[in-house]
């Protein structure tokens, strides 16, 4: 599946901090642009996973799951 995410990235001393407006939570930081954007990958994939597995909880048996794509 391909998400694309806004990264507002911003210099806080010699660090470089990033966060995701979508993604409530989603924070990262790194030495350079790149890591910080990386770090900040990782944050979005870890709170995605989190939130499926948590949505799918309790499901009946009998429920239909199936995968919707998004263009």
């Amino acid at each position: 599946m391909h998400n694309e995410f806004t990264a507002i990235i911003e210099r806080d001393g010699p660090w470089f901090i990033a966060y995701c407006p979508e993604v409530p939570g989603a924070n990262g930081q790194g030495a350079t642009m790149d890591e910080a954007r990386a770090s900040l990958a990782a944050a979005i994939q870890l709170i995605l996973e989190d939130r499926r597995e948590d949505a799918l909880r309790g499901l009946p048996d009998d429920a239909i799951r199936e995968t919707v794509s998004v263009g």
